[in-house]
């Protein structure tokens, strides 16, 4: 009967423990979802309208592992880790006659890793990503920020940028084939620095959930990136300009 009963316990008590323990595992972020204006391409002079797409991880709690803060959180100062992500449109040489000969480039979509030190009214941040689709080089992203919260609901971020690239993301975005085309000379586009520059952020969050986010960026295209003639054919100034809606998301399981 005491060991009945001592079992019976064992398992109340783990019963109860379960809706705790299932509260310990989650994740929370947020996804943008709005148009943009950006080049054709990389290194050209005309722009397209293009989807614009985003997504902000803001925690994960799943047995040891707690990171983050929240999505909508206000960031701890100090040193964080979190996933990056980056899509850059396709290239079609049916959409550009200077293309013609050149290898058409699907849809690229990186996955990385962002390292971020942040105080209250500034951030520096490293990103470096890999593409799964479209690309398989490396690449990412160095940049800070200062920071502006002239109230509750807004929120806005200024600063420099410089982008780089191995070999394998240079070239596939501007070298031109051995032989070349009937628009360029042939081009090995080696990586390293490929651009630099400045982006400016606004955000008003219209509630706990829901916030309109639109960014305007500029890069200028530096060393082999802009060397090539695909950029010199176009321009070297690079702008873009983004609007979208976000939601925050926050799942148990």
């Amino acid at each position: 009967m005491r060991l009945f009963l001592a079992s019976c316990l064992t398992v109340a008590a783990f019963a109860a423990a379960l809706p705790a323990a299932a509260q310990e595992r989650s994740l929370s972020f947020s996804l943008r979802v709005g148009a943009s204006a950006i080049p054709d391409y990389p290194g050209s002079d005309d722009f397209e309208a293009a989807p614009d797409i985003g997504f902000t991880f803001g925690s994960l709690k799943f047995g040891g592992i707690n990171l983050g803060e929240g999505a909508r959180a206000a960031p701890k100062n100090g040193f964080s880790i979190s996933p990056a992500f980056r899509v850059i449109g396709d290239r079609d040489s049916d959409d550009s006659s200077d293309l013609e000969g050149l290898d058409d480039i699907d849809t690229a979509v990186e996955l990385g890793l962002r390292a971020k030190y942040q105080e209250t009214d500034w951030m520096i941040y490293a990103e470096a990503r890999r593409g799964v689709t479209g690309h398989s080089g490396f690449t990412g992203t160095v940049g800070a920020d200062f920071i502006f919260r002239p109230s509750e609901r807004w929120l806005f971020t200024a600063g420099p940028r410089m982008s780089f690239g191995d070999d394998e993301f240079a070239d596939t975005y501007f070298g031109v084939p051995t032989g070349g085309t009937a628009n360029f000379d042939s081009f090995d586009a080696d990586g390293g620095i490929l651009g630099g520059g400045l982006e400016v952020t606004g955000s008003y969050f219209i509630n706990d959930k829901w916030a309109v986010e639109g960014a305007v960026s500029y890069e200028k295209l530096l060393n082999d990136a802009g060397d090539s003639p695909i950029t010199r054919s176009g321009s070297d100034d690079q702008f873009r300009v983004r609007l979208g809606i976000s939601r925050v998301f926050n799942l148990n399981f």
